[in-house]
């Protein structure tokens, strides 16, 4: 298994980064709220999605990104 860590920097690489996420997660079927979503078709052999998110003991997943800028306003969307 393989795991990727994103990294995204400054205001463009931040918003740029937020669109990339919103995608992966529509790709993967997980919802805003990090759980996956019922009607989410899943093959029992496919979990390419653990490349990108980590699974928490609550069974949420989390994206393995780190966004760094110093202007709060961008990072809190």
């Amino acid at each position: 298994m393989r795991e990727v860590i994103s990294v995204h920097v400054g205001q463009a690489g931040v918003q740029i980064g937020n669109s990339c996420w919103e995608l992966y997660c529509l790709e993967h079927g997980i919802e805003p709220t990090g759980l996956k979503a019922e009607n989410a078709v899943q093959s029992k052999t496919d979990d390419s999605f653990s490349t990108f998110f980590s699974e928490t003991g609550t069974g949420r997943y989390v994206p393995r990104a780190i966004m760094v800028d110093l202007e709060p306003t961008v990072i809190g969307k």
